[in-house]
């Protein structure tokens, strides 16, 4: 703790502020949830919940709900081999031997994994501006929106890093391999546009879509965060537990954030930049510690 005296000036000025703060928090939050009421009112007249309950699970199989399956089997099939520790699964793997097949297969992949994101722009647009306000997503903010999404990258991908090494030590998670592609000069583009994808696939679907139509279903606001952030758990099992228990809590924090602030853009960004870091860096990363990333296994 700091041991700096404060005045009574200072003080009372902190009050003041923080005061203001909570009244303007309060008011953003009050709007929001008027916001909210209305679209549910205007949406219920015309869908049932059942409707919307079908439209989502529609919009998770043909994203990161089918993504969490896969990565359930996977895992069983990784547990029933033999330990953890002693395997590997490598991110953005090769496609090709052949350089120019492997840059399309990229960018295909790439491709077909934002088109759920567009299914549910689609889906929320609005007549009105902000388009995508239904998504949390407006670009009136970009400065403070990128300065928040840093912050977040900081803080969750320091405590992402402990609990992969901590699973890894503990023998609860296998050891990824975040680079698999051969070294060309499309190669960090790439890259860069998959960590754009995790980022933009996960908060615009698994937080934005989510809160939006579920909160239209009736759920509350703490039941969508947990089931947002066990579905964002399980698509990433494949990893072992460790990979389920480190982006639960990035879940259970992204979506406590989104529900007081209604923005998806900073948390876009700090996903991406998180990634970003992991995915470029890998190859030194992987280079200093082999026996964290289980290389030369």
């Amino acid at each position: 703790m700091c041991g700096c005296a404060v005045g009574p000036r200072a003080l009372a000025l902190s009050a003041s502020s923080a005061s203001a703060s909570a009244s303007a928090s309060a008011s953003s939050a009050s709007q929001w949830s008027a916001r909210a009421a209305r679209s549910s009112r205007a949406y219920d007249r015309g869908v049932s919940r059942a409707r919307i309950h079908a439209e989502v699970l529609i919009v998770l199989g043909l994203s990161l709900g089918l993504s969490a399956l896969y990565a359930i089997v996977q895992l069983i099939d990784a547990s029933t081999r033999g330990p953890l520790s002693g395997q590997t699964t490598t991110l953005n793997p090769s496609r090709s031997d052949r350089e120019i097949f492997d840059l399309l297969y990229q960018l295909l992949s790439l491709l077909g994994d934002l088109v759920p994101v567009a299914l549910v722009c689609y889906l929320l647009w609005s007549a009105t501006r902000p388009r995508l306000d239904r998504l949390g997503i407006d670009f009136t903010r970009p400065g403070r929106d990128a300065l928040q999404g840093l912050g977040l990258a900081i803080v969750i991908g320091a405590g992402g890093i402990g609990i992969y090494l901590g699973a890894r030590a503990l023998g609860l998670a296998v050891g990824v391999q975040a680079n698999g592609l051969t070294e060309h000069w499309w190669t960090i583009p790439v890259l860069l546009l998959s960590a754009f994808r995790a980022g933009a696939s996960e908060e615009v679907i698994v937080i934005g879509y989510l809160f939006a139509r579920l909160r239209e279903a009736g759920w509350k606001d703490w039941t969508i965060i947990v089931g947002a952030a066990v579905l964002r758990g399980s698509y990433h099992l494949y990893q072992g537990w460790g990979g389920f228990v480190g982006n639960l809590i990035m879940g259970l924090i992204f979506g406590w954030l989104y529900s007081r602030t209604r923005r998806v853009l900073p948390l876009v960004i700090a996903h991406t930049i998180i990634d970003a870091v992991v995915f470029v860096g890998y190859p030194w990363a992987a280079s200093t510690f082999p026996a964290l990333f289980g290389v030369g296994r």
